[in-house]
């Protein structure tokens, strides 16, 4: 009997793991792969490599965050940080959000460091973060302050952006309840 449930147990998990691969290759394909940049549609190379929910625009910023996995680790900090109640209460922002491949660029020490000091922390992490909700076509020559209080530049065209001129924008335009999101390839740094 225990050895049946055992079985039912590993049959149901694997059903749940199963359906949303299965209805996540069902998505549109405009969602992931649209071409040009406008405020209703997400663009750039990396968006198929997200592993995308289908839809979270209804979600505040740190549950729509999480729902990408690509973005587990930002989302991790976010809460590490005490950030995420701050974050999903601002009405409206845009979030600069490091990607996984993003955080394997900083060393193993710095992340141990910033993850053993919340103040530099919360800087770091706000410093990803405008309080505006930002569209692409504010992106070509963009200057914006974050809520860590320093600038923040963006530029490019098309579906090519930087921000910095060091991070690029590998998915961009993607929306949660109360933020935009542009998932970039480095962990930016304040100014010092």
């Amino acid at each position: 009997m225990r050895f049946t449930r055992m079985r039912a147990a590993r049959a149901t998990t694997a059903a749940v793991i199963a359906i949303p691969l299965a209805l996540g290759g069902l998505a549109s394909p405009s969602y992931a792969q649209d071409a040009s940049p406008s405020p209703s549609g997400t663009f750039g190379p990396g968006c198929s490599a997200l592993g995308q929910k289908a839809d979270t625009a209804r979600d505040k910023v740190t549950e729509a965050a999480a729902a990408y996995p690509q973005l587990s680790q930002l989302v991790s900090a976010v809460v590490r940080a005490k950030l995420n109640d701050t974050l999903d209460g601002k009405p409206e922002i845009t979030i600069f959000a490091p990607d996984q491949q993003a955080f394997q660029k900083v060393t193993v020490s710095q992340v141990s460091s910033l993850l053993n000091n919340q103040g530099q922390l919360k800087k770091v992490l706000t410093y990803h973060v405008v309080e505006k909700q930002i569209t692409p076509d504010d992106l070509s020559k963009g200057s914006f302050t974050t809520v860590e209080g320093s600038k923040l530049t963006t530029s490019g065209s098309g579906t090519d952006f930087k921000v910095n001129n060091q991070a690029n924008i590998v998915c961009g335009n993607i929306k949660a309840a109360n933020a935009t999101i542009y998932v970039i390839d480095q962990v930016l740094q304040p100014p010092s």
